[in-house]
């Protein structure tokens, strides 16, 4: 049998993640999301990886939930229910928290806590091909645990809408939403990847941790004279640091930066 997820770390520090049920449209079920939790909370603490991507193997992205993992679920009390949806948001936690640059691939359809999947993420690149959906209501359903990271992405007025008519969007739309950041021709997709993995592999790999740092600590604060403080304390931090100091003497040098090597 074929694993539901796969893993692989290229020697350039390249991490892909795959969900790999084609013939289920990569829905996941509980112990899907516990090997893809395991797998965010490794790769998070790997010094090899750079960099993460999510993808998967098939049609589509991800259907969502699977069917009989939902058919358990209707026989769940209060309890095994709330035990459920932590599993979920630990999962969906661990990979919003990844310090390094995650890239969501989306090739086909996204629906459900497939959304949030790719919420979570830095990075969606989408194909032409690609289609969403908070498809919860129309089962009497709410997104409740990719809500955060949902409408951190696309914002309140219109998760106000998606929420609530569980309509199917393009991927256009979803670019111009903010839930997905390219959208290309599916056989140019790949192409698109590497362009954006190479880019992010010339960058520091402690400044793009920090640098994602800075926006998870900073956005929606009130800018205060002890966070203007915060923001100067971690310049000088990195400017004093291993890696900002190569980069500053490869600049100055005008050579490669030694994590290009």
């Amino acid at each position: 049998m074929n694993p539901s997820v796969t893993i692989d770390i290229q020697d350039n520090g390249v991490a892909s993640v795959c969900l790999n049920r084609p013939e289920k449209h990569n829905a996941f079920d509980d112990s899907i999301i516990a090997e893809l939790s395991d797998s965010f909370k490794n790769l998070a603490q790997d010094p090899r990886v750079k960099l993460v991507i999510l993808r998967s193997n098939g049609k589509s992205f991800s259907a969502g939930a699977d069917l009989n993992w939902m058919k358990r679920m209707a026989n769940y009390g209060h309890e095994d229910n709330l035990k459920d949806a932590r599993s979920l948001a630990d999962m969906l936690h661990n990979l919003y928290t990844m310090p390094q640059p995650t890239i969501a691939l989306i090739q086909g359809a996204a629906f459900g806590g497939a959304v949030g999947l790719a919420s979570c993420c830095d990075i969606a690149l989408a194909s032409t091909k690609a289609s969403f959906s908070l498809s919860e209501v129309k089962i009497g359903l709410i997104p409740a645990t990719i809500s955060p990271y949902v409408i951190e992405a696309i914002g309140a007025r219109a998760a106000r809408r998606y929420f609530q008519t569980g309509e199917r969007f393009s991927a256009e739309r979803a670019m111009s939403l903010g839930l997905v950041s390219e959208v290309c021709a599916a056989e140019y997709l790949d192409a698109e990847l590497d362009t954006l993995v190479n880019t992010l592999l010339n960058n520091g790999p402690t400044a793009m941790a920090e640098a994602k740092r800075l926006v998870a600590d900073f956005a929606h604060q009130t800018i205060t004279p002890s966070l203007i403080e915060d923001s100067c304390e971690r310049i000088a931090h990195i400017r004093v640091s291993p890696e900002g100091q190569e980069g500053l003497a490869a600049f100055l040098e005008k050579r490669p930066a030694n994590w290009k090597e």
